[in-house]
């Protein structure tokens, strides 16, 4: 009797081909892959699993059970923005906020530190926002980039100080730059390299680390400019130069998405007091809100 030939084993596993392997939910599926737990693969665009790698992570794992994602911790990462912090205070959501630049936010959001992160990342090559780089950087991560608003960014200046209409007039006056980990300070560096111009040579005040204390800096006279937001700026009164609209989205973990406290804080988002909220404040434009730029 002539044995029958063995079927060739794949080389990739699905979704349902390895929730059948565990014994455990598709689901769970899911939410190991995105812990980074378990190898796999999107180059497809959907989750595939590399049966052998899969089969040796299995025999390495000497308890023989399935290690549960770390959770992320309820933490708003990323970029400062006024209307951001004031809803998710507002909202009283719960979450709490870690807002030290769109560089740092990014890292922090793909190192597994935080729910979500709020990014105005500049790419110049694509004449894009915050697209290019979630894409190359967050290619692994189960998350959802959203949009939330339009802003005017420019020259803030002290009514009856120095004369700064554009940014080529910035040699000789003293400026609060951002921190390096911002979006602001990718996007000063980017356009101030166009007019011939070395933020470095500049006469630098002490770093800002947010939009607020940027402009503070210049409201105190420590600085007499800064490249900060026209929202900000009127309410301190300053003088406001625009140079460039940006945008300004929401990078967020999938799977809190749907967790009381991001639903709590997107319901609030889509509210005629949030609509309001902006509408009154200058150099905001909210128009599609929470509109999907990119899916992880």
């Amino acid at each position: 009797m002539t044995d029958r030939p063995t079927a060739p084993q794949p080389e990739y596993l699905t979704v349902r081909e390895l929730a059948e392997l565990l014994r455990i939910k598709e689901r769970k599926v899911y939410d190991i892959a995105a812990s980074g737990a378990v190898p796999c693969s999107r180059a497809t665009g959907k989750l595939l699993f590399p049966a052998r790698e899969i089969r040796a992570w299995i025999a390495q794992e000497s308890s023989g059970a399935v290690p549960a994602p770390t959770p992320r911790p309820p933490i708003f990462l990323g970029s400062h923005d006024p209307l951001l912090d004031w809803a998710i205070r507002q909202s009283r959501c719960g979450l709490a906020t870690f807002f030290d630049g769109s560089l740092d936010g990014l890292d922090r959001f793909c190192a597994g530190k935080g729910v979500a992160a709020g990014l105005h990342l500049y790419n110049a090559a694509a004449d894009d926002w915050n697209v290019p780089k979630v894409a190359r950087d967050c290619a692994g991560q189960n998350a959802v980039l959203v949009s939330f608003a339009r802003r005017q960014r420019g020259l803030v200046t002290r009514p009856g100080g120095p004369r700064v209409n554009r940014l080529s007039d910035l040699p000789g006056c003293r400026v609060t730059p951002r921190q390096p980990e911002s979006g602001s300070d990718a996007l000063f560096r980017h356009l101030a390299a166009q007019e011939g111009i070395d933020p470095d040579t500049l006469d630098l005040a002490p770093v800002a680390r947010s939009e607020m204390e940027a402009v503070q800096s210049v409201a105190r006279g420590e600085a007499d400019a800064t490249f900060g937001m026209e929202a900000v700026a009127r309410d301190f009164g300053m003088t406001f130069v625009p140079v460039m609209e940006e945008r300004f989205d929401l990078l967020v973990d999938r799977q809190a998405w749907f967790e009381p406290q991001m639903q709590a804080l997107m319901s609030f988002l889509r509210s005629d007091t949030l609509l309001n909220r902006a509408a009154a404040m200058d150099g905001y434009d909210v128009t599609g809100l929470a509109t999907v730029r990119w899916n992880g």
